[in-house]
Formats: structure tokens, C-alpha cells, sequence
């Protein structure tokens, strides 16, 4: 019956959303505990209880996703990851479902998930509250216009994100960074002139920013690729149930100490760094592609 889809994705909602719920009242209380008090050590405490906590709701929602979704997430590259490491993970983005489905293939293996988010999402009611609470950093971009206009605001955006950082260095974390910075859509590839098959051009600056920030804390790079075989999903088609299979691949790589430089001023170091991005972009393309054969392979079979 063509109802039971969207009784499924109305179950699954609702539960994502009391779960954020409950789990934003202890983080919000714990957050503004240690905003009271000034002591290093009790702060770094409240910190691991705030991962906990958000341990716990990756936890309870990878297993309820698991047990009210028929979809199966396939993934490679799991072995040797530690919840005592700082990573950096970066992935292609298509869809809202992304996160949910990092969120599902690492299943509290890595520590704690920090990524940045625009700063209006403070204002979302109880969402904001959250984010402010689980330390997750906020951005705001300026635009060509408005520095122009304001030649004062240049370089503000890159001390926001070393502050930001900042908080990061006395507990292991992982930041994620969609690189393309918006979602793949065919009107953007076309519009953008993206020299990949299945990508958006990477925006470079944000990672070397935020490695450069951290000192050299960030040791190891875990390259997500996500590839959906059946096409891109709205958030709709993951909670209706309609996305049967997806695929991850994990690699993890070394972060070396030449990655950290001065992305703004040194041109060298720039160059380089944006040759290191878009290597690895060309490499992500390439196994979509070696993705997109195999299921093709796989579906010839069949029929």
C-alpha cells in the first residue's frame, strides 16, 4: 500500500526527533555547567560526558535505523579505527541522508563527530541548542561583496575556525568536511564545469584551515566515498524505506606535516596543497566509477 512508505518515514522522523530531544536536555545542562566553571580539568570532564552523550544517540539511532529500515549500508574499510585518535574525515555529499549514513557506518568507532554548521542553524529550536552544546563549531562566510565593503572582515572567518579548533586539542575528535560544500546536483556539476564525472569541485581552503589550526593534532584522513546505486535518495526515500542498498568505502590515510602551511599567504604552499585535494577528488571519481560498473555488471546478470 502506497500509505505504509510514509507511515514508515513519519515513525522514523518522530523518533529522530524526541530522540534529539532527549538527548539536548542533558547536553544543554552539562554545556552550561561547564561554561561556568573555569577549571581546565572539570571542563575536559564535561566534555567526555558530552561525548558520551552523543555516543549514546549515534548508538540508539544506528540501531533503530537498522531495525525500522529494510536499507543495507555495505561497508569497506573498517578495520583499525580508534576512539582514542583525532581524524579528519572528509566525503562527497548528494543528500540530506549522508549523515545519517556516516553516522550508521561508523557507529561510535571513531570519537566524537564534529562538523561545522552555518551559523542560523543556532536559531533552529532545540537543534541549535544541541549543536551549541555538543561544541560543534559554527561558520560564517563572507561574501566578495561584503569584503569589499568591509575590508575589516578579512581573515575573520579563518580566526573563527582556529578558535574553533581550539576546543578540539584535549580530546579526540573527528571533523567532517564535505569538501564540494554543497550537495551534487546535475544543474550544479553543469553550472560549476566540474572536470569529474560524479563530483563537485573541492573547496580546498576549509581543510587546510582547519589542519593548520589544529597543529598538526589531526594525524590520520578517513576518505569516505558514498555511493548510492539505486540514484541520489531524498531524505523521504531514506525514512519511507525505498533506498534498499548503499555503499560505503573507507580509506585511511596518513596527514603529513607538509599539509600544514599558511593556505592564505603562502602561494607555493596553496598550489600544493589544492594539487594534494584535487588528487585525491580524481581518485574518489574513479572509484565511483569502478562503482557504477559493478553494479552495472551485477544488474546485466541478474537480467
Amino acid at each position: 500500500m502506497f500509505i505504509l512508505p510514509h507511515l514508515r518515514a513519519v515513525l522514523v522522523t518522530a523518533i529522530f526527533s524526541i530522540t534529539i530531544i532527549m538527548i539536548s536536555v542533558p547536553v544543554v545542562v552539562f554545556a552550561l555547567v561547564k561554561l561556568l566553571i573555569p577549571v581546565p580539568a572539570l571542563r575536559r570532564a564535561i566534555d567526555r560526558l558530552l561525548d558520551a552523550a552523543s555516543n549514546v544517540w549515534i548508538t540508539f539511532n544506528t540501531w533503530q535505523q537498522e531495525h525500522t529500515l529494510p536499507t543495507q549500508v555495505e561497508v569497506e574499510g573498517l578495520s583499525n579505527l580508534s576512539r582514542a585518535e583525532w581524524y579528519m574525515l572528509i566525503a562527497n555529499h548528494q543528500s540530506w541522508p549522508d549523515i545519517l549514513v556516516l553516522v550508521r557506518a561508523f557507529n561510535a568507532r571513531i570519537p566524537g563527530v564534529k562538523f561545522f554548521f552555518k551559523r542560523s542553524l543556532l536559531w533552529v529550536p532545540v537543534l541549535g541548542l544541541a549543536l551549541w552544546g555538543l561544541d560543534f563549531p559554527s561558520m560564517r562566510r563572507y561574501s566578495k561583496a561584503k569584503l569589499a565593503h568591509h575590508p575589516e572582515l578579512k581573515g575573520k572567518d579563518i580566526e573563527q575556525t582556529r578558535k574553533a579548533c581550539e576546543r578540539f586539542r584535549h580530546h579526540p575528535v573527528t571533523i567532517i568536511n564535505f569538501l564540494e560544500g554543497t550537495r551534487f546536483t546535475p544543474a550544479k556539476h553543469s553550472q560549476l564545469q566540474s572536470p569529474y564525472r560524479h563530483l563537485l569541485p573541492p573547496k580546498a581552503g576549509g581543510l587546510a584551515f582547519t589542519l593548520a589550526a589544529m597543529g598538526g593534532q589531526l594525524h590520520r584522513l578517513l576518505d569516505v566515498t558514498i555511493y548510492y546505486p539505486e540514484g541520489i535518495p531524498t531524505y523521504w526515500d531514506y525514512a519511507c524505506g525505498r533506498v534498499k542498498r548503499i555503499r560505503v568505502h573507507i580509506r585511511q590515510l596518513p596527514i603529513p606535516p607538509e599539509l600544514i602551511g599558511d593556505y592564505s599567504e603562502d602561494t607555493e604552499f596553496r598550489a600544493r596543497f589544492q594539487q594534494w585535494v584535487n588528487q585525491l577528488w580524481a581518485e574518489k571519481d574513479a572509484l565511483l566509477d569502478t562503482l557504477i560498473r559493478e553494479e552495472n555488471a551485477s544488474r546485466d546478470k541478474i537480467n
